[in-house]
């Protein structure tokens, strides 16, 4: 089939597939809330991405704005060995105009949909890039295949930033770009999301969100708080999120004294709910642990956009590839990794409430650049599509 970059078509006239893993807010939920809204017929297939997730792999159909099916099938395997089912399920996904796969085995049933004449055009978008996926195993070797053939046989491709394009092309050791490549970084529902008060200082409430794993740095907050509550300040934390270390998470609050002071909410489904919490929020905090293969140095991490989109200063450490940027611009401090760095910086975003508002704002002035409204719309409109 010819690719093509450009069809002129009208969204409401057309037909989308959307397939990715995970069920928290991202890019496959942010293009499916789009293209809903402007009365595409859209089916979006989301498979399970971590253990904490379960089982269930659902399947959405909308037609004209609405919601007319939803299916979920349970497959007796949780991730990562229910990734070689997920090509399987469902069976049979409608003809679409265009489908957007969200890794690549995603892609990968994509192209092979468009070989048999049920996709017109597929397009990857890479949410994050990890130089040994699966570490240095033969799964590895076949990921990597399969991640190569997307980039060089979809007819798009799109990427969360430039440092994670870059560093895939020299990995698969692409000579320039065989398709058509766009950045588009994550992003947030500006005018939707909550944000903290103006005299949201006075909350003197930490929160963290994302999945409980060792490159998040968890560990750090709670060293953090415990410093801070040695110190006699005032603060509390809360923590949004599962994974695999919430009970050794939970084991150490205890074993430093500070239950009192630390809320754990393991994994929230509704991202309507994770924004109410954020916005409760005085100081938000990414402790990323330095690791050269840690996917975190190629990604562009949503819960910073969730953040910023709150309005809550931020405390990271240099991981991210814009993290620089976040703290020219958006209000964030930069800080090494270690648990008296991190807690001598959440002090002192609390003591000055003057400083504390004009990191709010510059937070909040900074995520108008990066609204779901427009980033989707956007490349849509690059791609051929008229709204």
């Amino acid at each position: 089939m010819t690719r093509r970059t450009s069809t002129g078509s009208d969204i409401a006239d057309s037909s989308f597939a959307i397939v990715a893993n995970g069920f928290a807010d991202g890019p496959a939920q942010a293009l499916r809330d789009h293209l809903v809204g402007l009365g595409a017929r859209v089916v979006a297939v989301f498979h399970p991405l971590n253990r904490e997730q379960g089982t269930r792999h659902v399947v959405t159909e909308y037609v004209d704005g609405r919601q007319v099916s939803r299916r979920s099938t349970a497959i007796p395997l949780r991730p990562p060995l229910s990734f070689a089912a997920d090509p399987f399920v469902p069976l049979r996904v409608p003809a679409v105009d265009v489908w957007f796969g969200f890794n690549p085995l995603a892609c990968a049933r994509g192209l092979i949909a468009r070989r048999i004449g049920r996709a017109r055009r597929v397009i990857l978008w890479s949410v994050d890039f990890v130089p040994e996926r699966f570490g240095r195993t033969p799964l590895t070797r076949v990921y990597d295949r399969i991640d190569r053939l997307c980039c060089t046989r979809a007819d798009v491709r799109v990427e969360l930033s430039s440092t994670a394009r870059d560093a895939r092309n020299a990995h698969h050791r692409l000579s320039g770009e065989p398709v058509p490549t766009f950045v588009l970084p994550m992003g947030a529902w500006i005018e939707r999301v909550p944000t903290v008060p103006e005299g949201g200082v006075e909350q003197r409430r930490v929160v963290f969100l994302g999945h409980l794993v060792p490159r998040q740095g968890v560990e750090l907050l709670l060293d953090a708080i415990s410093v801070l509550d040695q110190r006699g300040v005032a603060v509390e934390a809360e923590i949004i999120g599962g994974g695999p270390l919430l009970a050794d998470l939970q084991a150490r609050a205890s074993q430093l004294d500070i239950d009192a002071k630390v809320r754990f909410h393991g994994f929230v489904e509704g991202h309507h709910r994770v924004e109410e919490l954020l916005a409760r929020g005085s100081i938000a905090v990414a402790p990323y642990m330095p690791s050269a293969d840690s996917f975190t140095r190629y990604a562009d991490p949503g819960k910073l956009k969730a953040y910023l989109a709150a309005g809550l200063p931020t405390v990271l450490t240099a991981v991210p590839p814009n993290a620089s940027e976040l703290e020219e611009l958006a209000g964030a401090q930069l800080v090494p990794y270690d648990g008296q760095a991190l807690a001598d910086a959440i002090e002192r975003g609390l003591e000055s409430p003057e400083r504390w508002r004009e990191r709010r704002q510059a937070a909040l002035t900074y995520a108008e650049r990066f609204d779901w409204e427009v980033l989707p719309r956007d490349f849509l409109a690059a791609i051929g599509f008229r709204k």
